[in-house]
């Protein structure tokens, strides 16, 4: 799968939305993306803009959509042209990972501490027991 990431951002003086942006754009950036060979698409609204998302089956189909002219006249036309909108080629937001990161555990002054290891863990001791009554039923006492 082949993402391509739009993120626009709210404008710098308020006026202007990333909402009302996303309103005006939306029906002809996914029409354009269907017919170009999107085979999912997702849209996020954030408190500072919108995230749009659109999944292809291949590379080629991604890269077309990324110069179509309606993409590019919607890109223009966003709140803040120069500093107010991020495209890229993965899945917003981070790795493209649906599965939430683990916590890590916490380091605190009051963490137990680690056992110390046994310094006989790695001893070897010879089995001497064995060797006496092999000895005693080869000799027959």
């Amino acid at each position: 799968m082949h993402w391509l990431t739009v993120e626009v951002f709210d404008g710098a003086d308020g006026a202007q939305t990333a909402a009302g942006w996303a309103r005006a754009w939306r029906d002809s950036i996914v029409e354009a993306a269907v017919t170009g060979g999107a085979v999912f698409w997702d849209e996020h609204e954030h408190r500072w803009g919108v995230v749009l998302e659109f999944t292809f089956a291949d590379e080629s189909r991604r890269d077309a959509f990324r110069s179509a002219p309606v993409l590019t006249a919607a890109l223009d036309a966003v709140p803040d042209p120069v500093n107010g909108v991020l495209v890229y080629p993965h899945r917003g937001g981070g790795d493209g990972s649906r599965n939430p990161r683990r916590p890590r555990p916490v380091v605190r002054s009051g963490a137990a501490a680690l056992p110390l290891p046994d310094p006989d863990a790695d001893r070897i001791v010879p089995c001497t027991a064995a060797c006496e009554i092999a000895a005693e039923a080869s000799f027959g006492r």
